[in-house]
Protein backbone atom coordinates (compact mmCIF):
# COMPACT_ATOMS: atom_id res chain seq x y z
CA UNK A 1 0.00 0.00 0.00
CA UNK A 2 1.59 3.47 -1.18
CA UNK A 3 -1.18 5.69 0.41
CA UNK A 4 -0.50 7.42 3.55
CA UNK A 5 -2.12 5.86 6.49
CA UNK A 6 -3.94 9.17 7.91
CA UNK A 7 -5.41 9.19 4.29
CA UNK A 8 -6.40 5.70 4.52
CA UNK A 9 -8.31 6.10 7.84
CA UNK A 10 -9.73 9.67 6.65
CA UNK A 11 -7.94 11.55 10.14
CA UNK A 12 -5.54 14.69 10.49
CA UNK A 13 -2.27 13.86 11.62
CA UNK A 14 -2.77 15.04 15.01
CA UNK A 15 -5.61 13.03 15.54
CA UNK A 16 -5.53 11.65 18.72
CA UNK A 17 -5.68 7.90 19.57
CA UNK A 18 -9.39 7.65 20.04
CA UNK A 19 -10.38 9.63 17.04
CA UNK A 20 -8.13 7.10 15.44
CA UNK A 21 -9.58 3.81 16.50
CA UNK A 22 -13.28 5.41 15.99
CA UNK A 23 -12.16 6.28 12.32
CA UNK A 24 -10.97 2.74 11.83
CA UNK A 25 -14.16 1.05 13.45
CA UNK A 26 -16.50 3.50 11.06
CA UNK A 27 -14.28 2.34 7.75
CA UNK A 28 -13.67 -1.34 9.08
CA UNK A 29 -17.17 -1.94 9.69
CA UNK A 30 -17.84 -0.69 6.14
CA UNK A 31 -15.74 -2.78 4.35
CA UNK A 32 -15.76 -6.06 7.06
CA UNK A 33 -15.49 -9.48 4.54
CA UNK A 34 -18.74 -10.70 5.89
CA UNK A 35 -20.72 -7.91 5.06
CA UNK A 36 -18.97 -7.50 1.50
CA UNK A 37 -18.88 -11.42 1.08
CA UNK A 38 -16.69 -12.27 -2.93
CA UNK A 39 -15.30 -8.37 -3.51
CA UNK A 40 -11.59 -8.74 -3.79
CA UNK A 41 -11.88 -4.63 -3.88
CA UNK A 42 -13.71 -4.79 0.07
CA UNK A 43 -10.78 -6.98 1.10
CA UNK A 44 -7.97 -4.82 0.03
CA UNK A 45 -9.68 -1.74 1.68
CA UNK A 46 -9.99 -3.71 4.70
CA UNK A 47 -6.24 -4.99 4.75
CA UNK A 48 -5.53 -1.51 3.92
CA UNK A 49 -7.16 -0.52 7.01
CA UNK A 50 -5.82 -2.50 9.24
CA UNK A 51 -2.53 -2.14 8.30
CA UNK A 52 -2.98 1.81 9.08
CA UNK A 53 -4.51 0.82 12.41
CA UNK A 54 -1.92 -1.32 13.16
CA UNK A 55 0.71 1.18 12.93
CA UNK A 56 -1.22 4.35 14.08
CA UNK A 57 -2.90 2.49 16.96
CA UNK A 58 0.54 1.91 18.69
CA UNK A 59 2.64 4.85 20.09
CA UNK A 60 6.04 3.74 19.54
CA UNK A 61 4.91 2.50 15.49
CA UNK A 62 3.46 5.90 15.03
CA UNK A 63 6.16 8.05 15.67
CA UNK A 64 8.44 6.48 13.51
CA UNK A 65 5.90 6.49 10.81
CA UNK A 66 5.47 10.21 11.20
CA UNK A 67 8.97 10.98 11.61
CA UNK A 68 11.02 8.20 8.44
CA UNK A 69 7.74 6.91 7.05
CA UNK A 70 6.97 2.85 6.22
CA UNK A 71 11.02 2.99 5.14
CA UNK A 72 11.90 3.95 8.44
CA UNK A 73 9.33 0.99 9.98
CA UNK A 74 10.99 -1.77 7.97
CA UNK A 75 14.45 -0.80 9.01
CA UNK A 76 13.48 -0.71 12.67
CA UNK A 77 12.51 -4.35 12.16
CA UNK A 78 8.07 -3.70 11.83
CA UNK A 79 6.76 -5.29 8.42
CA UNK A 80 3.49 -3.27 7.97
CA UNK A 81 1.13 -5.20 6.17
CA UNK A 82 -1.22 -8.35 6.22
CA UNK A 83 -1.30 -11.27 3.79
CA UNK A 84 -4.60 -11.75 4.01
CA UNK A 85 -7.52 -11.36 6.09
CA UNK A 86 -7.09 -14.15 8.05
CA UNK A 87 -3.67 -12.83 9.50
CA UNK A 88 -5.39 -9.78 10.29
CA UNK A 89 -7.94 -11.79 12.83
CA UNK A 90 -4.92 -13.70 14.10
CA UNK A 91 -2.57 -10.55 14.41
CA UNK A 92 -5.20 -8.53 16.01
CA UNK A 93 -6.46 -11.34 18.60
CA UNK A 94 -9.40 -9.54 20.56
CA UNK A 95 -8.75 -6.23 18.83
CA UNK A 96 -12.70 -6.86 17.27
CA UNK A 97 -13.83 -8.01 20.25
CA UNK A 98 -12.95 -4.78 21.10
CA UNK A 99 -14.14 -3.03 18.19
CA UNK A 100 -17.15 -4.56 17.00
CA UNK A 101 -18.54 -6.48 19.85
CA UNK A 102 -18.40 -10.18 20.64
CA UNK A 103 -18.54 -12.25 17.44
CA UNK A 104 -18.08 -9.91 14.88
CA UNK A 105 -15.95 -12.07 13.08
CA UNK A 106 -18.70 -13.65 10.91
CA UNK A 107 -17.46 -16.42 8.04
CA UNK A 108 -14.42 -16.33 10.13
CA UNK A 109 -15.31 -17.46 13.40
CA UNK A 110 -17.22 -20.60 11.38
CA UNK A 111 -14.20 -21.38 9.50
CA UNK A 112 -12.78 -23.92 12.96
CA UNK A 113 -12.18 -26.93 10.82
CA UNK A 114 -10.58 -25.32 7.85
CA UNK A 115 -6.52 -23.61 7.13
CA UNK A 116 -5.46 -22.08 10.63
CA UNK A 117 -2.98 -19.60 10.39
CA UNK A 118 0.28 -21.10 13.05
CA UNK A 119 1.00 -19.14 16.75
CA UNK A 120 3.36 -16.29 16.42
CA UNK A 121 6.51 -17.17 18.60
CA UNK A 122 8.45 -14.74 20.86
CA UNK A 123 12.32 -15.06 21.84
CA UNK A 124 14.27 -12.72 23.60
CA UNK A 125 17.60 -12.33 22.06
CA UNK A 126 21.06 -10.85 24.13
CA UNK A 127 23.40 -8.96 22.15
CA UNK A 128 26.55 -7.31 22.68
CA UNK A 129 26.93 -3.99 22.57
CA UNK A 130 29.35 -3.79 19.79
CA UNK A 131 26.73 -6.69 18.12
CA UNK A 132 24.09 -4.05 18.27
CA UNK A 133 26.31 -1.39 16.79
CA UNK A 134 28.07 -3.24 13.90
CA UNK A 135 25.54 -6.00 13.10
CA UNK A 136 26.00 -9.68 13.15
CA UNK A 137 24.66 -12.94 12.54
CA UNK A 138 23.06 -15.11 15.25
CA UNK A 139 21.63 -19.04 15.39
CA UNK A 140 18.61 -19.01 17.57
CA UNK A 141 17.66 -22.55 18.46
CA UNK A 142 13.72 -22.67 19.11
CA UNK A 143 11.73 -25.55 20.84
CA UNK A 144 8.04 -25.17 19.60
CA UNK A 145 5.35 -27.64 18.70
CA UNK A 146 4.83 -29.60 15.12
CA UNK A 147 2.75 -32.10 13.99
CA UNK A 148 3.17 -35.46 15.62
CA UNK A 149 4.56 -37.77 13.15
CA UNK A 150 2.29 -41.01 14.74
CA UNK A 151 -1.42 -39.30 13.89
CA UNK A 152 0.00 -37.36 11.34
CA UNK A 153 -1.15 -33.80 13.17
CA UNK A 154 -4.76 -35.70 13.70
CA UNK A 155 -4.43 -36.45 17.47
CA UNK A 156 -6.04 -39.56 16.99
CA UNK A 157 -4.80 -42.77 17.24
CA UNK A 158 -2.96 -44.58 13.95
CA UNK A 159 -5.99 -46.06 12.24
CA UNK A 160 -8.28 -43.85 13.80
CA UNK A 161 -9.81 -40.37 13.06
CA UNK A 162 -11.69 -37.84 14.38
CA UNK A 163 -15.13 -37.33 14.34
CA UNK A 164 -17.31 -34.59 13.76
CA UNK A 165 -18.54 -32.89 16.68
CA UNK A 166 -22.69 -33.87 17.30
CA UNK A 167 -23.38 -30.99 19.43
CA UNK A 168 -22.06 -27.92 16.55
CA UNK A 169 -22.47 -29.85 13.57
CA UNK A 170 -18.46 -29.38 13.21
CA UNK A 171 -19.00 -25.74 13.16
CA UNK A 172 -16.76 -25.41 16.02
CA UNK A 173 -19.46 -22.64 17.42
CA UNK A 174 -23.04 -22.41 18.42
CA UNK A 175 -25.00 -19.39 17.00
CA UNK A 176 -27.49 -17.41 17.90
CA UNK A 177 -28.55 -14.35 15.64
CA UNK A 178 -29.78 -10.95 17.43
CA UNK A 179 -31.04 -8.42 14.76
CA UNK A 180 -27.86 -7.68 12.60
CA UNK A 181 -25.27 -9.41 14.82
CA UNK A 182 -24.64 -13.16 15.25
CA UNK A 183 -23.77 -13.82 18.73
CA UNK A 184 -21.24 -17.41 18.47
CA UNK A 185 -20.35 -19.19 21.51
CA UNK A 186 -17.33 -21.92 21.46
CA UNK A 187 -18.86 -25.31 21.49
CA UNK A 188 -18.80 -26.68 24.93
CA UNK A 189 -18.36 -30.50 23.71
CA UNK A 190 -15.72 -30.02 21.05
CA UNK A 191 -13.91 -26.62 22.35
CA UNK A 192 -13.96 -24.68 19.00
CA UNK A 193 -12.35 -27.83 17.22
CA UNK A 194 -15.68 -29.13 15.11
CA UNK A 195 -14.30 -32.48 15.73
CA UNK A 196 -13.67 -34.92 19.07
CA UNK A 197 -11.62 -37.73 19.52
CA UNK A 198 -12.34 -40.78 20.43
CA UNK A 199 -9.20 -42.89 20.60
CA UNK A 200 -6.36 -39.97 21.17
CA UNK A 201 -3.20 -40.86 20.14
CA UNK A 202 -0.52 -41.70 22.94
CA UNK A 203 2.25 -40.20 21.27
CA UNK A 204 0.97 -36.65 21.98
CA UNK A 205 -2.48 -37.24 23.96
CA UNK A 206 -4.47 -36.59 21.69
CA UNK A 207 -3.12 -32.47 21.26
CA UNK A 208 -1.66 -33.45 17.61
CA UNK A 209 1.74 -31.69 18.25
CA UNK A 210 4.69 -33.28 19.64
CA UNK A 211 8.19 -30.54 20.75
CA UNK A 212 10.79 -30.49 18.48
CA UNK A 213 14.00 -28.19 18.28
CA UNK A 214 15.19 -26.30 15.18
CA UNK A 215 17.64 -23.72 14.29
CA UNK A 216 16.50 -20.75 13.02
CA UNK A 217 19.39 -18.16 11.01
CA UNK A 218 18.87 -14.38 11.81
CA UNK A 219 20.68 -11.54 10.43
CA UNK A 220 20.76 -8.50 13.08
CA UNK A 221 21.54 -4.99 11.15
CA UNK A 222 24.10 -2.33 11.92
CA UNK A 223 22.58 0.43 14.21
CA UNK A 224 19.65 -1.62 15.97
CA UNK A 225 19.08 -0.37 19.92
CA UNK A 226 17.64 -1.76 23.13
CA UNK A 227 14.56 -3.21 22.96
CA UNK A 228 14.35 -3.29 18.75
CA UNK A 229 11.63 -5.98 17.27
CA UNK A 230 12.29 -7.91 14.33
CA UNK A 231 10.10 -10.07 12.53
CA UNK A 232 10.99 -13.06 10.96
CA UNK A 233 7.60 -13.79 8.74
CA UNK A 234 6.52 -17.59 8.69
CA UNK A 235 9.43 -18.39 10.81
CA UNK A 236 6.38 -19.05 14.19
CA UNK A 237 4.87 -22.60 14.23
CA UNK A 238 3.42 -24.34 11.44
CA UNK A 239 -0.64 -23.36 10.37
CA UNK A 240 -3.07 -25.78 11.17
CA UNK A 241 -4.77 -27.77 8.51
CA UNK A 242 -2.46 -26.64 5.36
CA UNK A 243 -2.57 -23.17 7.13
CA UNK A 244 0.56 -20.48 6.95
CA UNK A 245 3.05 -20.85 9.31
CA UNK A 246 2.94 -17.80 12.21
CA UNK A 247 5.54 -15.59 12.66
CA UNK A 248 8.89 -15.25 15.06
CA UNK A 249 9.43 -11.77 16.74
CA UNK A 250 12.79 -11.61 18.02
CA UNK A 251 13.22 -8.82 21.23
CA UNK A 252 16.96 -7.49 21.33
CA UNK A 253 18.63 -6.96 24.48
CA UNK A 254 21.75 -4.89 24.07
CA UNK A 255 24.37 -5.66 27.18
CA UNK A 256 26.11 -2.45 28.54
CA UNK A 257 29.64 -1.68 27.55
CA UNK A 258 32.74 -0.87 29.80
CA UNK A 259 33.80 1.58 27.37
CA UNK A 260 31.41 3.55 25.70
CA UNK A 261 27.65 4.80 26.12
CA UNK A 262 24.84 5.60 23.29
CA UNK A 263 23.10 8.33 22.89
CA UNK A 264 20.46 7.39 19.60
CA UNK A 265 23.08 7.13 17.17
CA UNK A 266 26.34 9.02 19.33
CA UNK A 267 28.25 7.18 21.12
CA UNK A 268 30.27 8.69 24.00
CA UNK A 269 33.92 7.56 26.02
CA UNK A 270 35.52 9.02 28.80
CA UNK A 271 39.20 9.32 28.62
CA UNK A 272 41.96 9.75 30.90
CA UNK A 273 44.94 12.27 30.21
CA UNK A 274 47.61 13.27 32.75
CA UNK A 275 47.38 16.81 33.96
CA UNK A 276 50.53 17.68 32.25
CA UNK A 277 49.38 16.52 28.74
CA UNK A 278 46.33 18.72 29.19
CA UNK A 279 48.28 21.76 29.83
CA UNK A 280 51.12 21.06 27.11
CA UNK A 281 48.94 19.21 24.62
CA UNK A 282 49.73 15.89 23.19
CA UNK A 283 48.59 12.84 21.09
CA UNK A 284 46.43 10.11 22.69
CA UNK A 285 44.94 6.94 21.31
CA UNK A 286 41.50 6.38 21.77
CA UNK A 287 39.20 3.06 21.88
CA UNK A 288 36.49 2.95 18.64
CA UNK A 289 33.65 0.79 18.49
CA UNK A 290 36.18 -1.02 15.81
CA UNK A 291 39.98 -0.73 17.02
CA UNK A 292 41.58 2.34 18.48
CA UNK A 293 42.43 5.98 16.77
CA UNK A 294 45.37 8.54 17.70
CA UNK A 295 43.86 11.78 18.40
CA UNK A 296 45.44 15.44 19.29
CA UNK A 297 44.37 17.22 22.79
CA UNK A 298 44.69 20.48 22.46
CA UNK A 299 47.11 22.68 25.02
CA UNK A 300 45.40 23.81 28.15
CA UNK A 301 42.45 21.47 28.15
CA UNK A 302 40.11 21.31 30.92
CA UNK A 303 38.52 18.43 32.88
CA UNK A 304 35.42 17.88 30.65
CA UNK A 305 36.32 19.25 28.05
CA UNK A 306 34.87 17.21 24.76
CA UNK A 307 36.40 16.25 21.35
CA UNK A 308 33.75 14.95 18.70
CA UNK A 309 34.86 12.28 16.02
CA UNK A 310 32.53 12.73 13.41
CA UNK A 311 31.33 9.67 11.57
CA UNK A 312 32.69 7.46 14.43
CA UNK A 313 29.56 6.77 16.02
CA UNK A 314 26.45 4.18 15.27
CA UNK A 315 25.49 3.46 12.03
CA UNK A 316 21.76 4.86 10.99
CA UNK A 317 19.47 2.24 10.07
CA UNK A 318 16.95 4.63 8.56
CA UNK A 319 19.36 6.31 6.39
CA UNK A 320 23.23 6.84 5.55
CA UNK A 321 26.06 7.68 7.70
CA UNK A 322 26.67 7.10 11.20
CA UNK A 323 26.27 9.17 14.33
CA UNK A 324 29.90 10.50 15.91
CA UNK A 325 31.94 9.22 18.57
CA UNK A 326 32.53 12.23 21.73
CA UNK A 327 35.76 11.84 24.21
CA UNK A 328 34.87 13.76 27.60
CA UNK A 329 38.26 14.30 29.26
CA UNK A 330 39.14 13.52 32.24
CA UNK A 331 41.98 15.09 33.90
CA UNK A 332 44.42 12.60 36.25
CA UNK A 333 46.49 14.46 39.17
CA UNK A 334 49.10 12.09 40.58
CA UNK A 335 49.09 12.13 43.88
CA UNK A 336 52.50 11.05 44.51
CA UNK A 337 55.47 12.79 42.54
CA UNK A 338 59.40 12.29 43.86
CA UNK A 339 61.85 15.34 45.05
CA UNK A 340 62.92 15.79 41.62
CA UNK A 341 59.17 16.30 40.29
CA UNK A 342 58.49 18.88 43.04
CA UNK A 343 61.60 21.05 42.14
CA UNK A 344 60.74 21.17 38.63
CA UNK A 345 56.77 22.54 40.15
CA UNK A 346 58.52 24.83 42.44
CA UNK A 347 59.96 26.42 39.52
CA UNK A 348 57.18 26.48 37.13
CA UNK A 349 55.45 27.83 39.98
CA UNK A 350 58.01 30.87 40.91
CA UNK A 351 57.96 32.31 37.30
CA UNK A 352 54.39 31.47 36.89
CA UNK A 353 54.39 33.78 40.25
CA UNK A 354 51.73 30.71 41.69
CA UNK A 355 52.15 30.92 45.56
CA UNK A 356 52.47 27.07 46.73
CA UNK A 357 53.05 25.21 50.02
CA UNK A 358 51.28 26.01 53.03
CA UNK A 359 51.82 29.19 55.12
CA UNK A 360 53.24 29.05 58.36
CA UNK A 361 50.91 30.43 60.74
CA UNK A 362 52.75 32.77 63.56
CA UNK A 363 51.93 32.28 67.26
CA UNK A 364 50.97 34.30 70.45
CA UNK A 365 54.73 35.35 70.96
CA UNK A 366 55.98 36.18 67.39
CA UNK A 367 52.85 38.57 67.09
CA UNK A 368 54.39 40.12 70.24
CA UNK A 369 57.97 40.43 69.01
CA UNK A 370 57.17 41.85 65.57
CA UNK A 371 54.19 44.04 66.78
Amino acid sequence: MDRDYYEVLGVEKNASDSEVKKAYRKQAVKYHPDRNEGSKEAEEKFKDLAEAYSVLSDTKKRQMYDQFGKEGLRGAGFSPGFSSVDDIFSSFGSLFDDLFGFGFGGNRTRSRTGPRRGSDLRYDLEVSFHEAVLGTDRELTLTHPVPCEACQGSGAAPGTSRKTCTRCGGSGQLMQSQGFFTIATTCPLCQGAGQVIENPCTDCQGSGEVSQDRNVSVTIPAGVDDGTRMRLTGEGTAGDRGGPAGDLYVFLHVLPDENFVRDGNDLHTEVVIHFVQAVLGASIEIPLIEGSKIIDVRAGSQPGDLIKLKGEGVPRLRGHGQGNLVVHLKVEIPKKINSEQKDLLRKFADSAKIEVGKKKKSGFFERMKNG
